[in-house]
């Protein structure tokens, strides 16, 4: 069985939990936590997990709202930490990484086997050291995570074509955006190719995908400020063919609930 569950998801904060194998015998690991800590405790609590649960924290990059609190809650819980060469140098230069926790450096390029779960790390153009985003499995069933991408690629699009389950970035619609009050340069930081999508550029990338056991789609990491909850929803039906309401949606302050692939 796979499960997965969003703490949290947008600029103020990213947390994904996900679990691979029955009850006795699970899995679990957070991708990304850029909560605080005691935050990031009470949600779990509200998943009926806690930190003791974890077995692992994948680190998709460096920016504050996926990693900002990794090293303090791993250390705090004992739970090893993930996470490419770049993504650690670059957090140790922010003075963020510390020796309280354990890490394992991963390649973009190897997947790993983290006990009953199979990870593999893809990479995505985005604006930080050394980003990757996952594909989990149990053996079985296939999640997506993919956030905090700039544009799309043939690898991605290979990558996640396939897969029972996605958690896909909207961060954005490219009206509100360039219409809002941001300065300039964060407007174009956003749009451009190593920021984030957009709802068109995201539907755009899933009807690309091979979309044939999709049983779950959930958008994520939409902006508070750019872009409303309907019109990513709108954007991924589209794509799908499917009813709006099939879309499930990750917000800042509840996340979303567990979704079951068994």
């Amino acid at each position: 069985m796979l499960r997965f569950a969003s703490l949290g998801s947008g600029s103020s904060g990213n947390c994904l939990v996900v679990e691979a194998g029955d009850l006795l015998g699970a899995t679990r690991v957070l991708v990304d936590c850029g909560l605080n800590l005691r935050e990031t405790e009470r949600r779990l609590g509200r998943l009926g997990l806690a930190p003791a649960d974890l077995h692992g924290i994948l680190v998709t990059h460096e920016h504050g709202d996926h990693a900002g609190c990794v090293f303090d809650f791993a250390a705090a819980h004992n739970i090893t930490v993930y996470l490419t060469y770049g993504c650690l140098a670059a957090l140790r230069e922010e003075g963020k990484a510390h020796d309280g926790a354990r890490t394992i450096l991963i390649s973009s390029k190897e997947p790993l086997a983290l006990r009953g779960m199979e990870v593999r790390p893809y990479t995505v153009p985005h604006d930080a050291r050394e980003p990757v985003q996952f594909v989990l499995s149990d053996g079985q069933y296939r999640l997506g995570v993919l956030t905090d991408i700039g544009v799309s690629t043939r690898h991605v699009e290979q990558t996640l074509s396939g897969l029972d389950a996605l958690v896909l970035e909207t961060n954005y619609d490219a009206d509100m955006l360039w219409g809002g009050k941001y300065p300039g340069w964060l407007k174009a930081r956003i749009a451009g190719p190593f920021g984030h999508l957009d709802n068109l550029e995201s539907e755009r990338l899933l009807a690309a995908l091979d979309r044939s056991r999709l049983k779950h789609v959930v958008a994520a990491h939409l902006s508070q400020h750019n872009n409303r909850p309907e019109l990513a929803r709108a954007a991924l039906a589209r794509a799908l063919g499917c009813e709006e309401a099939w879309i499930g949606l990750a917000t800042q302050d509840d996340g979303c609930g567990w979704r079951d692939l068994s």
